[in-house]
């Protein structure tokens, strides 16, 4: 069977840039939480995966480098390193130039530019301070804290009282009161285990001896405790006792060194499907006539409720295995399963392939529509019956389409502990990062081009919001400062916050600037928050230096411009001495949304279903009152209108009769006024081209049933101008009343 070598390159790729996401997170998590050994070994094992699969396809700088830092990490695993703010430094920066390699080596297949050779040489040097005894450098009494069995930990005494030096295996030895019958010398067993080794020290135990009068000349009585020097692996020293093995008791006991050795064997073990006896035949800590021998002893013991007993725990009670060797064994069977079951769950898919299925069904829903149009038409109920299966089958199908493109914003959140903590360190400032919502779940297309302005967001917040530490001590806050990032779905949208507990906005200070560029009107009074998202006007800064992270006037208004494009909002409150919060709202998906059509003249309008509260019919009085004040009144409260007629300039004859569409988009209410309702309706949205970007109230198109094209409308931008009707008639009514006191 052949093998698409560049295709497997691509999946070491992708994978490998996934395994270093991981190394980074796990990495900023262990800088809080450094005693935990399976966020250790987690890291490790992803280093020497990353290595490992580099090797296949003879990536040498790869192999090369991540080396480096998979010996640093070994290290760590087994204590001898502490882990450290400095550490932790040069492991996250370490991630980032494997990133490197792994897109230019890997990817592109061309060699280090001058820049990343000294940035390798740099972290070479620096990763080999850890590589370094640490005893020589005079290292910490917290080299013990990793959990990997140590010599104090575990002392292995033999049967006559006597600690097992660690450089030495331990054998103890009962030989079978028929040697001598069988005509075997007890003792020429020990002369040729001294082919293999050397004997350090001997111990005779003739505990087992009778009294004279029954004593027998053929029977054997004789027991050893053995320390024996050698670097013959175990299998090698049993098969010395092979043919006495029958009837004699026989338990060697590795090293220390050998049992570390052991567990880092069973660590290091791919991952595949093999059992405990297997993994422990394998790395030599078990040979197999003590596996047999374990074997035959399960099959005839049983625990108290029935089950058969563990292997495992035959094997520590024979003393075939010491127990962390075995427990080891155990975690790697659990990785194993867990490994597998979570390939087993997901399957790769290129984005392409994802983006070729949502068009098609895309044009499955516009041409479903058109079948419908032609079956309502045709007043044949057999065909209109089946064309409303169809219908619901299809929208079945877009909606399981569109969930194979959601992705949970976590790992987009997540990627910001990185930013948070080097922003911090550059700027000086203690500040934490607090997720919340990381599960709501949105299109991926959608992911990936909000990045970079919640990367702006994040970084002005650390820069312009947080306070120093002493400032924040002297307004009686906690040195540490928080920033929150926190995601949740509201009528079909996602709302994303990005909020801090620094100083908040100085709301002068932004009025005062807005006024000198004319960016108010002349008497204008606005609220605060039309106050506060000014900031989002293209060169507006109040920052009094520049930095390298913000102050020059550039980024707010293309953070608005990049969410607008993506039919959100972006919008700012903020309270003086308690924070500023960002908040964006953004749908969930590009493609295809469930839409209520509309008509206004003999145009069509689509207004996303997710924020219609209900529709009602204007009534004589009610529509004098929208003509006149741009308002009615629904159950008591005020509801701004728009009147789609004169916001678009449509024409239409005078009707019988009008209707309003009641929306709530974030939370505010207004309501559409529109000529007739045409009821729920597919859509499979469509940009308009750039001649439109500038178009008000519009966010894109979709095609009709029919072949004609309907307008989506941009509910942000309609329910701001309702909004701003409603305080523009509060303020002409309070100016009426001053006037006539």
């Amino acid at each position: 069977m052949s093998v698409n070598l560049d295709q497997a390159l691509q999946t070491y790729i992708a994978e490998a840039r996934e395994l270093l996401q991981d190394m980074e997170d796990s990495l900023l998590r262990l800088e809080n939480e450094p005693d935990d050994a399976d966020m250790i070994g987690a890291i490790f094992r992803a280093a020497h995966t990353i290595k490992g699969s580099a090797g296949l396809f003879n990536l040498d700088p790869i192999v090369k480098f991540t080396h480096i830092v998979e010996d640093v990490l070994d290290r760590v695993r087994d204590g001898e390193v502490a882990i450290e703010n400095d550490l932790v430094a040069v492991l996250l920066e370490s991630c980032d130039h494997m990133l490197y390699l792994v897109n230019v080596v890997a990817a592109q297949g061309e060699q280090l530019d001058d820049a990343a050779k000294v940035r390798e040489i740099d972290l070479r040097k620096r990763l080999q301070a850890y590589q370094a005894d640490v005893h020589a450098k005079g290292g910490s009494s917290k080299e013990t804290r990793v959990t990997v069995a140590e010599e104090e930990d575990i002392p292995l005494t033999s049967s006559s009282g006597g600690e097992v030096s660690s450089d030495n295996w331990h054998i103890s030895l009962r030989f079978g009161q028929n040697v001598l019958r069988d005509g075997m010398d007890p003792l020429s067993f020990l002369r040729y285990l001294s082919k293999i080794g050397e004997i350090v020290s001997v111990t005779t135990l003739p505990d087992a001896m009778p009294g004279a009068e029954k004593m027998d000349a053929e029977t054997c009585y004789l027991g050893f405790e053995i320390d024996f020097k050698s670097n013959a692996d175990k299998a090698a020293i049993a098969n010395v006792f092979e043919f006495v093995r029958e009837g004699s008791l026989i338990h060697i006991l590795p090293p220390h060194s050998k049992l570390t050795e052991y567990i880092g064997l069973i660590r290091s073990l791919p991952e595949n499907e093999i059992r405990l006896g297997e993994i422990l035949v394998t790395t030599g800590a078990l040979t197999q006539q003590e596996l047999d021998d374990g074997l035959s002893a399960q099959q005839t013991s049983a625990q108290q409720d029935g089950t058969p007993t563990p292997l495992g725990k035959i094997l520590i009670e024979q003393g075939s295995v010491e127990k962390e060797v075995v427990q080891a064994a155990l975690d790697k069977q659990t990785q194993t399963k867990d490994s597998k079951n979570k390939e087993s769950r997901h399957i790769r898919v290129h984005a392409d392939k994802l983006d070729e299925l949502i068009s098609l069904v895309g044009e499955l829903v516009i041409a479903g529509a058109g079948a419908n149009m032609l079956a309502h038409r045709s007043n044949d109920s057999a065909l209109q019956e089946s064309t409303s299966e169809i219908s619901r089958l299809v929208e079945e199908i877009r909606d399981s389409a569109l969930n194979l493109r959601m992705v949970q914003i976590g790992e987009t959140f997540n990627r910001f502990q990185r930013v948070v903590r080097d922003v911090g360190n550059e700027l000086g400032k203690d500040i934490e990062l607090v997720i919340t919502g990381a599960d709501a779940e949105l299109d991926k297309t959608v992911v990936e081009k909000i990045g970079d302005p919640l990367m702006h967001l994040v970084r002005n917040a650390m820069d312009h919001g947080i306070e120093s530490a002493d400032k924040r001590r002297a307004a009686g806050k906690s040195a540490k400062g928080t920033l929150f990032l926190n995601a949740y779905h509201d009528s079909g949208n996602i709302v994303i916050e990005i909020a801090d507990d620094g100083n908040g906005l100085n709301r002068d200070k932004i009025l005062q600037k807005a006024k000198e560029r004319g960016l108010l009107a002349e008497g204008a009074n606005p609220t605060d928050q039309e106050i506060y998202n000014l900031i989002f006007e293209p060169g507006f800064s109040t920052a009094e230096a520049v930095t390298n992270l913000s102050g020059r006037g550039v980024g707010m208004d293309v953070v608005k411009r990049n969410i607008t494009a993506l039919r959100g909002s972006v919008s700012l409150d903020s309270e003086p001495g308690i924070g500023t919060t960002v908040s964006i709202r953004l749908p969930l998906t590009l493609a295809i949304i469930d839409g209520f059509l509309v008509e206004v003249g003999k145009s069509s309008y689509v207004v996303p279903l997710d924020v219609v509260q209900e529709c009602i019919e204007l009534n004589d009085e009610d529509r004098k009152a929208a003509r006149e004040r741009g308002f009615i009144k629904l159950r008591g409260l005020v509801l701004p209108l728009v009147l789609l007629h004169d916001h678009f300039g449509v024409h239409s004859a005078a009707l019988r009769r009008e209707n309003v569409v009641v929306v709530n988009y974030a939370g505010r209410q207004a309501g559409l006024v529109v000529d007739e309702l045409k009821g729920e309706f597919q859509t499979v949205i469509k940009p308009l081209g750039k001649i439109f970007s500038k178009l008000r109230g519009i966010s894109g198109s979709t095609i009709l049933g029919s072949g004609d094209v309907a307008l989506i409308l941009d509910m942000a931008s309609l329910v701001q101008q309702a909004s701003n009707k409603e305080m523009q008639m509060v303020g002409n009514r309070l100016d009426k009343l001053l006037e006539a006191r």
